[in-house]
């Protein structure tokens, strides 16, 4: 197991802003052995998100579209593949070496709620 990170200030933490949000569409990135594209809801607006889990999934589309997840919502935009990314999915499992599965509500919740 990881060793624990170094210790923050509650402050740091208050500024990322986690949210739940459903993933209506999961779209192939031409070009990318890794990426799809989502396009998630978060109520009040949509976003672009893109994603490196081709190679961790059969069937990205079938098994994650229609799921709510929670995603970073406040990350600055990055352009890869000529798509605009605009926010980052909330996994777990990437950096431990495993398959990635969604971090999810307990139960559903309304899109655009926040975590905290």
């Amino acid at each position: 197991m990881a060793k624990v990170k170094d210790t923050i200030d509650i402050d740091v933490l208050d500024k990322i802003d986690i949210r739940v949000g459903t993933i209506e569409l999961v779209e192939d990135v031409e070009g990318s052995d890794k990426l799809v594209k989502f396009t998630v809801d978060f109520k009040d607006f949509k976003r672009t998100i893109l994603c490196g889990m081709k190679e961790e999934r059969d069937d990205p589309k079938k098994e994650v579209e229609g799921k709510q997840a929670l995603f970073v919502v406040n990350l600055k935009p990055r352009k890869i593949f000529g798509i605009e990314s605009e926010g980052m999915l909330f996994d777990i499992g990437y950096e431990d070496k495993i398959t990635p599965v969604l971090a999810v509500p307990e139960k559903e919740v309304p899109n655009g709620t926040r975590v905290g």
